[in-house]
This record gives C-alpha cells, structure tokens and sequence, in this order.
C-alpha cells in the first residue's frame, strides 16, 4: 500500500460552490471522470441540509489535512480507521453469538468472491431471504423475507445504519436500492435486536456497510454480457499521525441490459474521519447516485415469452432516478463502559418515471403492448433530515454485568408527487395534472438490556416508542374545499430475547417481539381523508440452535409471524388501500450448515421452508364481495428456498459454484394458477419454480493485480421471475470478466 498526504483546501468559489483545489490533490481529476457535476467546484444542489452538511464535511476534510502533527498517544482501537457508524450486528463471531435472533453477516471477502452485479445478488444465498429478479442490475428493490411479499415494504434496510427507502412513512419504499460496488459487508437480522432500528422491521433489518479505502489508489475495469461497461476506483489517503483518513469510492455503468433494458449509471462515495480527542471522533459520508434505466411495468405476453421473446416491451419508457445524501457523526468514548454516538443524516432524490400509454383493444388483439403518442411522467421528489442518539453503557444491575442502549430518533420525511401529461414530441415537459405534497415526522425512543445472568445465559429485553404524524396537501385542490389531512399514530413495541451456551459448540437462542410497519400516506390519507388505518402489526417469535465445531457450523431457526392487520400491496388488490388488511400467519423454518471437505474445498448450504403465508379468515369489500378465500397464499411468498455454495481455493486460484432455488409462487390474493393477461391490470397466475447456478473465479497474479470472471445462470435457464404488465423474464445466461490494478 502507498501511503501519503495530501492537503485540501476548504474554500467558497466565485459562484457559491465549495471545492477542493484542483491543483493540490489527484481527487479533482477522479471526479472530472466519475461525477463531473461534482468536481465542477464541488457544488451542492438541492435541499439546505444537504448543502450546508456537504460545506461541514469538506470542513472535516480539511481538519484531516491538518492533523498530520497531532498524533494522539493511544492504542488504536480495531476499526478505528472507519468512520462511527450505527452497527446492526457486528463483525465478529462474539457479536453474532450475543444476538439473540437468526442473524447472518456477508463478510468483505465473500462478496468479493462472489462477483455479485447487485445487492439483491448478494443476498440471494442468505437464510430465509427470496429475490424476485426483474433485472440484472436490481435498480428497484425486490426482497421478501420470511414469506413476505418480495413487493412489498416490511423490511427496513439501512446503510451504515441509515434508512435509505426514499420514504419510510410516505412511501415508496423500492425506488432505490444502494449499489454493490460500494459495499464491503452485509449485515442480515431477522428478529428481536430489529426493534432498535424501526419502523417496518417486521420481516427485520438489511445493513449494508460500506467500504472505508485504504491508503493507495485501486482500480477496476469489468466487461460482460448485455455490452455491459464499467469502471470503479477506490482511493484513500490519511494523515502522517494515522488520526485522519478520508476515502473515495466511484464507478460507473452502462449497459444495453438484458432484453434491451439498458442504463448508465454513476455512483460516488466520500468519506473522511478525524480524531478530535483521545476519546472523541467524527466522520463525514457524502454519496451522490444518478441511473437513467430504460425500464417500465411493463413485460412481454404470454405468447411471445413461449416463443424466447427478448425484446424490450416498452423501449420508449424511462426510469430516471438521482439521490444525493450527507451523514454527519461523532462517536464520544465516556469511559471504558459508556459510549455515545450521535448521527445526523439527510437525504433527497428525484424518481421520474416516464411512461407511454397503451392502446389497451390493439395490444390485447396483437398480444404484444401498442402505444400511442401520449405519455405520463409520474415524477417524485423526497427529501429527509434524521438526527439519532445512543448511548451504549455497560452497569451491574442487581449484581449482574449488564449492557443497555438507549436511543432518541427524530426524522422528518417530504415528498412531492406530481403527475405530467406529455406526448411524442415532447416527452419530458406538459401539463400537470397532479400535484401532492407527502410528509410525515417522527420521534422514537428504544431501550434495550442484555442481563448476563451467567456466563452462558443472557436475556436482552428491549422496548421501542414510535409516534408519528403523517399529512396530506394536493396543490390542486383549492383550501376552501380542504386540500389538507393528517393522520397521528403512537405505537409502543416489547421485546424479550434469551441466549443460552450449552456446550462449546451448541446455543439455544429465542425471541419475541411485536413489530409493525406504518400504513403509508397513501393509504392512510386517501381521499384526502384520515382512513384510520392502523399500522401493521406482527407478533414475531424465534426459537434456534446454532455452534460450530472444528469441522461443521450450523443454524436452525422455527419462526412464527402472526399479522393482526398485513395491509396488502395496492398492486395486489386495490380494494386493501382504503381498509385494514386483516390477519395474516406465516410460519416455518430455516436449517443451515457448512463444513470444510479438506483444505481447498469448503461448502455451505440452507434451506427455507415457508410452511404457511396465508390470510386467516375470508376478505371482502365493502359491497359484501369476496376478494380473498381464508388460507390462500400471500403473493409472492415461496414454500421452499434452498442454497449450496461449493468454494475451492488453491495458491493464486479462488472458485465458488452458488446454486439456488426458488419453488412456485402465487401473484395474486386469489392464488389464480393458469396465467392470465390483462391490458387494464396487473397479469396474475401462478408462477413456476427456478434453479439457477452461478459460477465465479477469480486468479491473483501479485500483490498490486487480479482477474476475475463470473457466469450467471450457468444452464441458462428461462423462467418468469414476476408478474406485473406482462411478463418479467428472468436474465439469461451471461459473463463478466474483470481486472483489479492496486497502485
């Protein structure tokens, strides 16, 4: 590794912008490449909070450079080279033993060898975790756990302990999905612990934690299938003391995409931290995404996905997406027992969603989508600002070692969804005709204790406050016929968990906890009226086993959702907008287990069995029609996942083989099983289950280089990945192949 200084100028341009000093530093130049609305003097559009947050961190960034003769006398601490950030579970096998919940971590290494093109690649061989993958790349996010609909919003997931759904409250909850390219490990809780984060953890918590560059410049140029193009480089620097780091992480993208859905992506990363004391650190992140997909809802006919049909079914609609955000945190170590970490964060992107409409009687009749002229530009733009505080403090209550965490959380979300009407010859500019104004804020408070009762027994008890107010304003309704409405919810959320040392090698783990995930402003103020929907309420239970010896490690879980009111997506059945879902039980077990074979040769495998997603007790509208039989499926919820991975690795060469299943799945609440087109609707019918291997290798050549090659649905196997406007077909087969340079 290089290592050296470099210093960076804090400095306010002729136009308002902040920038780094072009001549001072080689980052100026990475940014021309990678983002160059960026280095054009580092300006910051948008909301105040992102501006004046991006001003405070180059403030940091300059305290780095500043730092170089103040080495602080201390032991550095393991990972003290990264920024403070909220962990969800931790690295280390300690941690995971301590949480009392089915929990996996996708360490850096694995992603590494796995090649993933996405986030939802990366996740798909975790325990209990189904993907429904509509594109290559997961631009939307499509991830269902536990028999939760992989369409649907329950699963709260985070980046270095940041929400990152454009809307928790206000919704939607897919729109972004934060790119693997920066990712350097994954965190997986599927039980009580999830309860510190909320709301919507009912199916639990994602985490992805991003890279922190080590000093050097790397490099990466990958090529594949789809005439898929990309380039990334990390490269981090820190001051002579070690005290000061600051890191960047960019890539871009362009592909033709499977089935003509192309894109051209570009992400980038900052991120720098300082010591301020021996006991006190800060670090700032700053991302910036922009991806315009040539995606749409809509897919191919019945008759045409028969015949092999790879075209793009609307290859004039377009998803247009951008989000820029800053995260400000400090971390105070108060004693050896009492830690605080404070973090600031705000958020805002733009979705515009440009679609042509259809000629509903020509396309049913020519079973393929005819457009005419016209277009609508569903287009939306959220903003969010968060500040959240925890204490973490060890004390011997009653005489036992205890550990607690208290946490206040206040976040304020804004959305603005506005409707253009446009056509051909225009296609990004018309006529409003909607305009509404989204918002909600929210305070919470949580308190968790671990009682170590023994060295092998602990319970951790925890409770979570959530009050919230959620508000609706359309623009184009005029005040004195209301345009106004507000709804206001406050929810209290226990939770008891045990763990329980047997053996070395054996730990029983159990939990309860009530979860819940807010009726969104949508459904909540529909009609521009409080609905009086209730949050969405679960009674989640675990019970496992789970150790190692010195050749075999396991995991067993039973889980058990019970759903008081699951409020079904609207793209299931329109009529649960305006109601209650009703009660909903999914039950099942997760079984884990991998070993070494010898010393090259390792394999891992798990299986998920989704005993029961169904609806308890029959639905129906108001009109007293049936919509939903008791005990049919909840959409989009497989009985069986099952993974094996299978990794060699000897001198220079690194190999896995993944193999993963998915069985049938259901669409729609009424479990229709021959699939049925609709030029109005949604297309429904039972889906058939996939088996699909994927293969990667990668080969060092020295220390500074190594190559990498993947393949991805090694059979190539054809298949229905979703239903909406027509057919989603699963990606073919395809290659990558790829070079990593370390200067």
């Amino acid at each position: 590794m290089i290592s050296w200084s470099c210093t960076i100028k804090n400095r306010h341009d002729e136009r308002g912008g902040i920038g780094l000093n072009a001549n001072d530093c080689y980052l100026h130049k990475l940014l021309v490449v990678f983002a160059p609305d960026i280095s054009e003097g580092l300006r910051v559009k948008g909301s105040d909070f992102i501006r004046s947050g991006a001003c405070l961190g180059l403030a940091v960034l300059s305290t780095a450079s500043l730092a170089q003769g103040g080495a602080l006398e201390r032991e550095a601490e393991a990972g003290s080279s990264s920024l403070p950030t909220i962990v969800v579970i931790g690295s280390s096998g300690e941690d995971r033993q301590r949480q009392p919940a089915a929990n996996t971590v996708i360490t850096s290494e694995e992603l590494r060898l796995q090649q993933p093109r996405s986030t939802e690649d990366a996740l798909r061989n975790v325990p209990g975790v189904s993907i429904k993958p509509e594109e290559e790349t997961a631009i939307v996010a499509n991830i269902g756990i536990r028999g939760l609909s992989s369409a649907d919003y329950k699963t709260l997931i985070l980046e270095d302990g940041v929400p990152v759904a454009p809307g928790l409250f206000v919704g939607n909850g897919r729109y972004y999905n934060p790119r693997i390219e920066r990712m350097d490990s994954i965190e997986v809780l599927r039980g009580a612990g999830s309860l510190r984060f909320g709301p919507s953890t009912i199916g639990g918590v994602i985490n992805y934690r991003t890279k922190t560059p080590e000093p050097g410049v790397r490099t990466e140029l990958r090529a594949g299938s789809f005439n898929t193009r990309e380039w990334s480089i990390e490269a981090g620097m820190e001051s002579g003391s070690g005290d000061s780091t600051f890191g960047l992480v960019a890539s871009r993208a362009e592909s033709d995409g499977f089935m003509g859905k192309g894109y051209r992506m570009r992400d980038v990363m900052l991120k720098a931290r300082t010591e301020l004391a021996a006991n006190q650190r800060i670090g700032f992140k700053y991302t910036d995404y922009r991806n315009d997909a040539n995606i749409s809802y809509r897919g191919i006919f019945l008759a045409e996905y028969r015949a092999g049909g790879d075209r793009n079914p609307a290859p004039d609609d377009w998803f247009l997406t951008g989000r820029r955000s800053v995260d400000l945190s400090h971390e105070w170590t108060i004693s050896d027992r009492a830690r605080l970490h404070t973090l600031v964060f705000g958020s805002e992107m733009h979705r515009d969603y440009w679609r042509f409409v259809t000629h509903n009687s020509a396309s049913a009749a020519a079973s393929r989508w005819i457009y005419t002229d016209n277009l609508n530009g569903s287009n939306r733009g959220f903003e969010r600002e968060g500040v959240d505080s925890r204490l973490t403090l060890g004390h011997e209550l009653f005489g036992f070692d205890n550990d607690a965490e208290i946490g206040l959380r206040y976040m304020s979300e804004r959305v603005r969804d506005v409707t253009v009407a446009a056509n051909r010859a225009t296609p990004r500019s018309g006529s409003v005709n909607r305009e509404v104004i989204d918002s909600a804020e929210s305070w919470s408070l949580h308190w968790q204790n671990r009682f170590s009762l023994t060295d092998r027994f602990a319970i951790t008890a925890g409770l979570r406050s959530e009050l919230y107010e959620q508000r609706r304003e359309d623009l184009r309704r005029a005040v004195s016929l209301g345009n106004q409405a507000t709804a206001n919810n406050a929810e209290w959320l226990p939770g008891l968990g045990l763990t329980w040392q047997l053996s070395d090698g054996v730990q029983v783990f159990a939990n309860t906890y009530k979860a819940f995930s807010p009726a969104l402003n949508g459904d909540a103020l529909n009609g521009l009226e409080d609905q009086d929907l209730q949050a969405e309420y679960s009674i989640n239970t675990e019970v496992g086993l789970r150790g190692s010896t010195a050749a075999w490690n396991y995991e067993a879980t039973f889980f058990r959702m019970d759903f008081d009111n699951q409020i079904i997506p609207a793209n299931s059945n329109s009529q649960f907008q305006v109601t209650n879902g009703g009660k909903t039980l999914h039950r099942g077990i997760e079984f884990g287990v991998g070993s070494e074979l010898s010393p090259t040769i390792a394999w891992n495998a798990n299986l998920t069995f989704i005993a029961d997603a169904e609806f308890v007790g029959d639905r129906f509208t108001r009109s007293g029609a049936l919509t939903t039989p008791d005990a049919n499926r909840i959409p989009y919820a497989p009985e069986w996942i099952a993974n094996i991975s299978l990794t060699y690795e000897q001198g220079p060469i690194r190999s896995a083989l993944h193999v993963h299943h998915t069985s049938a799945q259901f669409t729609d609440v009424l479990n229709t099983r021959a699939i049925n087109e609709s030029v109005s609707g949604f297309f429904t019918g039972q889906i058939d289950g996939y088996t699909l291997a994927d293969l990667s290798v990668l080969y060092r050549v020295n220390e500074k280089l190594d190559f990498g090659a993947t393949v991805k649905n090694v059979a190539d196997e054809r298949y229905i990945a979703s239903l909406r406007q027509g057919i989603y077909v699963g990606p073919e087969r395809s290659f990558d192949v790829g070079l990593r340079y370390q200067f």
